[in-house]
């Protein structure tokens, strides 16, 4: 499975993100999920939370799909010392492990906010 993101890879938030997901499955008719979510990583507990997804219900076993979601407001994708925030847009097609990502940043400025040590941006 693989995802493609339309764009730089740099959103701000209330956007729309356009992209592709492809895949080549064993048979047809299964069902492929398009998720957009994000999650944490670092020191501690990953946290992650899916946003939106979109459902593609029958699918051909070779294939290839446009998506597209619009941005919420928050939260927005940062780097600190002990945590990131990562956002991606996921492909799976259940309940086997067939997946493909893509990330992406998305704040007020379409990059990655940089944490000072003293935690302020």
């Amino acid at each position: 499975m693989r995802v493609e993101i339309a764009g730089a890879g740099g959103f701000r938030p209330g956007e729309t993100l356009e992209g592709t997901a492809s895949w080549e499955l064993a048979a047809a008719g299964a069902t492929v999920e398009v998720r957009l979510f994000w999650t944490t990583e670092g020191k501690g507990t990953t946290d992650v939370e899916v946003v939106d997804t979109v459902r593609f219900e029958g699918v051909s076993a070779v294939d290839r799909r446009d998506f597209r979601f619009v941005l919420p407001k928050s939260p927005y994708s940062f780097s600190g010392k002990l945590i990131s925030l990562l956002w991606g847009v996921e492909a799976v097609a259940p309940p086997g492990e067939n997946s493909g990502r893509a990330n992406f940043t998305m704040s007020p400025t379409g990059r990655e906010i940089l944490l000072r040590k003293d935690g302020a941006p």
